[in-house]
Formats: structure tokens, sequence, C-alpha cells
């Protein structure tokens, strides 16, 4: 298992280094901080920790809005909704997608950050959704190649390594954002 120390301390290099090549020379209203997952599976609860301790955060900044949390959550079966609010109310929104991911062995407990688009739902054979400006992942779990044992997987995953990849994430966002 990897330190939590290298975890943060990668995750804050990856998260700075795409955020200045993608924020650079465009105009954003708002940056958004589109949290997803559920709290009724461990494994999925990493979007929704993330947004939890981000709006508590941000919750003095005008420019950044942080959609999903605990109490409040984004899943494949309102993100449509949700993707729709945000092109009515901001022209030019910055969305950072931040989910849970499974992936092999070697990377659970790495926070992937990336340019693309994140592709929710396709760990339990989902119907694909691509959001975001950026992405970030963090890898909760084995990728078990079979939508069934990997949603046993996710309802079995540690709450500690859970709490512990949210808490880097989000004290990882709120540095990178405030320098």
């Amino acid at each position: 298992m990897i330190l939590k120390e290298e975890i943060y301390n990668n995750f804050i290099c990856d998260f700075s280094k795409v955020l200045r090549v993608k924020i650079q020379d465009i105009e954003i209203s708002k940056l958004i901080f589109l949290c997803i997952g559920t709290d009724r599976i461990t494994g999925d609860s990493f979007g929704p920790l993330v947004g939890y301790k981000l709006k508590h955060l941000f919750k003095d900044e005008k420019n950044i809005e942080v959609i999903g949390d605990l109490d409040s959550i984004v899943t494949t079966s309102n993100i449509e909704k949700i993707i729709e609010n945000i092109n009515n109310a901001y022209e030019t929104a910055f969305i950072i997608a931040i989910d849970a991911a499974i992936s092999n062995k070697n990377d659970i407990g790495k926070i992937i950050v990336s340019e693309q688009k994140m592709n929710i739902g396709s760990g339990l054979n989902k119907k694909s959704i691509y959001i975001g400006d950026v992405s970030i992942k963090g890898i909760v779990a084995k990728d078990l190649k079979k939508p069934q044992y990997n949603f046993k997987v996710l309802q079995n995953t540690s709450l500690g390594l859970i709490m512990n990849m949210a808490e880097c994430t989000a004290y990882g966002i709120y540095n990178v954002i405030n320098v």
C-alpha cells in the first residue's frame, strides 16, 4: 500500500499540472466540483466524501460550487438532469468530475488526475455518461471484470481507505486552488 503522504504529494503535483494546462487562457465563470457516488456503498462513497469536505473548505468562495456530497448525492440516475442544470446556469463553467474507480490491485489507493472527461458507471456496466473538463478518480478496489463481482467488492471496501483518499483529495484541491 502506498503511504498517505506520498498519495497526497503525487495528487497535488498531478492536479496542479493538469489544472494549469486546462485553465490557461480560458475564461471561467464558475469552478464546479461534481462529486459522484453514493453513501450507501462504501467503495462508491469517495465522491460524496470529497464533496462533503470541499463544501466546508470552500463555504465562503463565490466562484466555486460543489455539487454532490453526503446529503445530496450525484449518481447515474440523476446526473443528466444535474448536467442540464449546470449548462443552463453557467455559460463558462469549468467542471472537475470526482468519482471512485476500480482498477488493478497495484493501483488501489491511488488518486488519478486526468485531462479527459470521466466515464461514470462503466465499472458496473451502466450507461456510459462522460462528464467534466478534468477528472479525478480514486482507485478504491480491484476490477474483477464482472459487474456483479465489482458491486460486491465496492460494498466491502474499507471505509478507512476511502476516508484517507477523500481527505487527501479534498485538502489537496484546497491547497492547489488557494496557492
